[in-house]
């Protein structure tokens, strides 16, 4: 975790234990400095050494917010904020992980029950003492305790972006070695899970102690777990980081051994076993010479001896192993046994989207709803990232969106004017209505696209009127309440909306928050089949705390003959590198770069949106 991250996560902190304690107005000014904050290009222990006055310059980074960063640089601790604690000392993270507990809830229910942890929240609605404090009632104590198991569930897994990045450092940290000959991550965050239970490392070396002696001495590892001569364990943000080292003749099928899943592997290993052969985390062997009682189960738990018998065929290259099956290599997104194993052996398998097929974000916000950055910059991050589509997406006002973020018609209108004007702003940039049937040979950079996230109501009807809607360039329809809706009225709800003439992709779908509300579960595949009738995409919400569509749906949408969309939902410009978390949440659909739609030309676009 970066300190901008770090201080971010203090200033959010901050803002979730002000609201609790009542206080107004602050909280948000605290999430808007926390989010700039995360975004800002310079390091912020950089700044701070500068003094208040450097930090300030942030965007929307008042003098008071400024004095305390710097003071928890210098110190590591905010003394108002540590003050706040001691005041209320919740556990707010874990409390708040049940759908429908706020920091306003929690703070309510501290001062009128005491209660400060998940399991006092648990037994104070088993006793009926919630209904009767004032604001709450029967139902609202029956919701968090229904809510209450999803939220413990969750506890024990860590979501795909919380992880993934503290992989990629410790790969980076590996591969600094001169001593690791390869290095790479396994387990369910290779296959692009949407959450993980540990990060799996594996290292080929034979320098086995000084392999794990820089693994333990680690910068970002906050504490040593265990370590041994071929593994170590390590936390590092929160995660248990594993490592294990291996032979560099069998890193590959150790790799394919431990990348799993399970299923997978046991479809694997008995195509080997039918072959006479016997796969295994050591590599795969050719038993038809070896006794059957050392060489029939290929099960690890067996002495290494036994493990290795019979002659080594492959096992140096996770390809080898699987060319030596006579199987075309098999995407780690794919290996959840789902037909994957005959695709490989028929030599069908799909040919994955990769994330420099996205051409563009048709589903991004600015500082006109709750983004953090105008839209010029928008557009100027997204051409940074090589794209020549961009779509300007805010949210429009309706069910779901709180405060004052969301945009009525009038201040639609008024947007589009302000697109205009920030496309005149940002060179090489033209208006989605500019481009051509064919614009191959156009010279413009990218092509920027006015649309809204509108609100689906809980009935299905888009809550923004038609003669807007038909004015702008693309409509992203999202759910933003009733997530709670049985699945019936749920799917209705949803066949509905990609029912709508002027919907052009349905947004994240489940409106699900990964580890904090599992949103809505509609019969998915009658979803699907109503957007491939109507020409309406679905969307990938690569937002790493969404990841929704996920990757069964997409497999569902793409059988269906659906279009699929990968979107950001960026509200700041980092939040456009959040497309691989979407990208491969697409491949583990089977996605192909033909289904994705902002994998398409500008034109390509512009037709889609126009059919």
């Amino acid at each position: 975790m970066s300190r901008n991250d770090e201080v971010a996560a203090r200033l959010e902190e901050f803002a979730d234990l002000l609201e609790a304690t009542g206080v107004e107005y602050k909280p948000t000014a605290y999430r808007r400095a926390a989010e700039n904050v995360r975004e800002h290009a310079a390091p912020i222990e950089n700044l701070a050494g500068e003094g208040e006055d450097a930090v300030a310059e942030i965007d929307r980074v008042g003098d008071a917010i400024a004095s305390k960063i710097v003071e928890y640089v210098d110190t590591g601790s905010i003394e108002e904020l540590e003050e706040l604690r001691s005041e209320l000392p919740v556990d707010m993270a874990g409390l708040t992980a049940v759908e429908g507990v706020g920091p306003k809830t929690v703070g309510s229910l501290y001062e009128a029950l005491g209660i400060t942890t998940l399991d006092e929240l648990e037994a104070a609605a088993e006793a009926g003492e919630i209904r009767d404090v004032s604001g709450f009632g029967a139902k609202t104590e029956e919701n968090i305790l229904d809510n209450i198991p999803f939220a413990r569930e969750a506890k024990k897994r860590t979501r795909l972006g919380d992880a993934r990045p503290v992989a990629d450092a410790a790969l980076a940290h590996l591969a600094e070695l001169d001593v690791v000959e390869s290095a790479e991550v396994c387990g369910s965050i290779r296959r692009w899970k949407d959450t993980i239970g540990d990060i799996d490392l594996l290292v080929a070396g034979d320098a086995r102690a000084a392999i794990v002696e820089a693994f333990t001495d680690w910068s970002e590892a906050d504490a040593t777990i265990e370590a041994g001569t071929g593994k170590a364990s390590v936390r590092a943000s929160g995660t248990r980081v594993d490592l294990r080292i291996v032979d560099a003749a069998e890193f590959g099928a150790a790799l394919q051994y431990f990348t799993g899943s399970r299923a997978h592997n046991v479809a694997v290993r008995n195509r080997a076993i039918d072959r006479g052969l016997k796969l295994n985390e050591y590599g795969l062997f050719d038993v038809s010479g070896v006794d059957d009682g050392d060489a029939d189960d290929g099960d690890a738990d067996d002495g290494d001896a036994d493990q290795r018998a019979g002659e080594h065929v492959a096992g140096a290259t996770e390809d080898g192993v699987y060319e030596a099956l006579d199987m075309d290599p098999i995407p780690p997104e794919l290996r959840e046994d789902t037909g994957e194993v005959a695709a490989a052996a028929e030599r069908n398998l799909p040919d994955l989207v990769g994330t420099d097929a996205l051409r563009g974000d048709l589903h991004t916000h600015t500082d006109w709803s709750d983004g953090g950055f105008a839209i010029a910059e928008m557009i100027e991050a997204a051409i940074d990232r090589g794209y020549d589509v961009h779509a300007v997406t805010d949210h429009a006002a309706g069910p779901g969106i709180f405060g004052n973020t969301g945009l009525d018609e009038a201040e639609i209108a008024e947007q589009a004017e302000a697109v205009t004007a920030a496309i005149d702003q940002v060179p090489g940039a033209v208006a989605a209505d500019e481009v051509g049937a064919d614009d191959a040979e156009s010279d413009a950079e990218i092509a920027v696209f006015h649309g809204i996230e509108a609100n689906i109501d809980a009935a299905g009807a888009i809550t923004t009127d038609d003669e807007t809607l038909a004015d702008l360039d693309i409509v992203v329809a999202s759910p933003h309440s009733a997530l709670g809706q049985d699945d019936e009225a749920a799917t209705e709800r949803l066949i509905h909306a990609v029912e709508h003439p002027h919907v052009d992709v349905l947004g994240h779908p489940t409106g699900r928050i990964i580890n904090s509300r599992p949103g809505l579960s509609p019969d998915i595949e009658a979803v699907v089949e109503a957007a491939a009738d109507a020409g309406t995409a679905i969307e990938v919400n690569a937002n790493p705390a969404r990841l929704d569509a996920d990757g069964g749906a997409v497999r569902a949408a793409i059988d269906a003959g659906a279009t699929i969309a990968v979107n950001t939902d960026a509200h700041a410009p980092r939040e456009l590198e959040y497309a691989r978390y979407g990208v491969h949440t697409a491949r583990r659909g089977w996605a192909e770069t033909a289904d994705v739609l902002n994998a398409r030309s500008p034109a390509e676009i512009r037709a889609f949106l126009d059919a």
